[in-house]
């Protein structure tokens, strides 16, 4: 089984995004825009770190 996998991508007005995809390529999640690539590579760090320990706050 493949492994999930960030993938950092620049946009058509020059800023940063990441997808993350799921094991077999499926996109799970979109980022917001980042101005800097260091910028989108933070937001990664931030979702690894924080996504674990996430609340679930279901608003149906």
């Amino acid at each position: 089984m493949a492994n999930p996998k960030f993938k950092i991508q620049k946009s058509s007005n020059d800023q940063f995004y990441f997808n993350l995809h799921a094991p077999y390529g499926q996109i799970i999640a979109t980022s917001e825009m980042y101005t800097t690539k260091q910028g989108c590579e933070n937001g990664i760090e931030s979702v690894k770190t924080n996504a674990p320990i996430a609340e679930i706050a279901d608003l149906t």
